[in-house]
């Protein structure tokens, strides 16, 4: 498949040509990807050729810790790294080309919220602005940059200026989107309540990107967001799903819920028994991304999740440990 032909084919796909094209995908992966035709020979699958994307082979995310997960031979543009603590595995996300990521998340940011240039972009992501391999970070820089806004960049700690900020773009009715890691924005959220000072946005958008990584007592989702609802006076919490491993991203507008742009998809696995893999229902959370053409677009997540009719969902958790097992099946 020549680079600029599969370019077209993903960020042209739609839902009806979506199932022939992760065909095609899985048998370039599956022929050009020694890990992945390894692993796809253990769980059974030794032919290229399957019935239904349910039948393809999903990659364990532990994968990405332990191996190099390329299809074709090549020496990466960049690395992408997931965050950690100290001493902690990461994940190692070797990107061939990263005109692909760029591509992938412009085109689905503007599919979800319009033009980039009709926003100012704050980045409000400390400790991955403090790691500088994050996929987070190249994303928002890029976002940032292309809003050409004089008051878009990142906020590192500095509340007191990025709530001036606030104040400044609400006041000239300017569309705003706050992107921040969940313990920052909680930092954010209380620093706001303890000034007494009234605190409202109209014009802005509060985006959560999840991570607490011990920084904060755990939350789940919706303690969070009816948190940040309260202090920054809004009726929703806008929240981004990705991860280092992926090139795309879904987005959700409310109420936890997201959805996917047309060339990523999101499926259910059962815990018990990892090849019974559904559209529709409760379990762990498969992704076929189909932008990722050169590591693995097809994805075995730690997290729990349901998949609704229109194939929007939620993620409810995650199981830990749970990429152990998948990763064994290559152990001699």
């Amino acid at each position: 498949m020549e680079h600029s032909e599969q370019n077209d084919k993903v960020f042209s796909v739609d839902r009806g040509s979506f199932p022939s094209l992760a065909r095609e995908i899985f048998r370039f992966q599956y022929e050009n990807n020694p890990l992945y035709k390894v692993f796809s020979g253990a769980v059974g699958v030794r032919s290229p050729e399957i019935n239904g994307i349910e039948k393809i082979p999903f990659l364990p995310i532990g994968f990405f810790k332990s191996h190099k997960v390329c299809t074709t031979g090549f020496t990466p543009q960049t690395i992408f790294e997931s965050s950690g603590t100290t001493g902690m595995e990461k994940s190692r996300h070797l990107v061939k080309d990263v005109s692909l990521y760029e591509k992938s998340f412009l085109k689905g940011f503007e599919l979800f919220y319009g033009s980039i240039k009709d926003y100012c972009i704050l980045g409000l992501l400390p400790s991955y602005l403090e790691r500088g391999n994050s996929s987070l970070v190249y994303m928002t820089d890029r976002l940032i940059k292309l809003s050409g806004h004089p008051d878009s960049g990142f906020y590192l700690n500095e509340f007191d200026k990025l709530i001036n900020t606030l104040h400044g773009l609400e006041q000239s009715g300017q569309k705003t989107i706050l992107i921040g890691v969940t313990f920052a924005l909680l930092d954010l959220a209380e620093k706001i309540d303890n000034s007494g000072m009234p605190f409202q946005l109209k014009h802005t958008i509060v985006m959560e990107t999840g991570g607490m990584k011990g920084r904060k007592e755990e939350l789940i989702r919706e303690e969070v967001h009816r948190t940040l609802k309260k202090s920054f006076t809004v009726t929703s919490i806008h929240s981004e799903y990705g991860m280092t491993e992926l090139l795309s991203q879904a987005y959700s507008k409310g109420n936890g819920i997201f959805y996917c742009p047309p060339w990523m998809k999101v499926m259910v696995r059962d815990e018990e028994d990892p090849s019974n893999v559904t559209h529709i229902g409760s379990g762990l959370i498969n992704v076929i991304d189909l932008a990722n053409i050169y590591s693995c677009s097809f994805i075995a997540t730690d997290d729990v999740g349901k998949v609704y009719e229109d194939g929007s969902f939620e993620v409810l958790g995650r199981k830990d440990n749970s990429d152990l097992r998948g990763c064994s099946l290559l152990v001699p």
